[in-house]
């Protein structure tokens, strides 16, 4: 279950998201900015490919994905809440590796 104090229970006194953010306002801002291009370009592919594939579900407008993503996240919250942190942790790893 997603935890409102997340930070205090955790060994490492933070959650790989408060550790990302720390990182992304410390590390070399030209390898931060790389980063975060690359991360919004798959987004964007994701997003254009899901279109493409339920072109028949979906109008243009959008707000039908929109209404899909928003359910898909309340529907399953702990597996999204997961997959979240593991993205957080690769996009930290990337920009750590650069940042050395």
């Amino acid at each position: 279950m997603h935890g409102l104090f997340e930070d205090e229970d955790d060994i490492f006194m933070g959650s790989p998201k408060s550790k990302l953010m720390d990182i992304v306002f410390n590390a070399n801002n030209g390898v931060v900015r790389y980063e975060l291009e690359k991360f919004i370009d798959r987004a964007a592919a994701m997003e254009m490919m899901m279109r493409e594939k339920c072109s028949e579900k979906f109008s243009d407008d959008g707000d039908e994905i929109e209404k899909e993503i928003r359910s898909y996240i309340l529907t399953r919250r702990d597996d999204v809440d997961q997959f979240a942190k593991n993205l957080y942790i690769e996009l930290m790893g990337s920009i750590l590796s650069q940042s050395e």
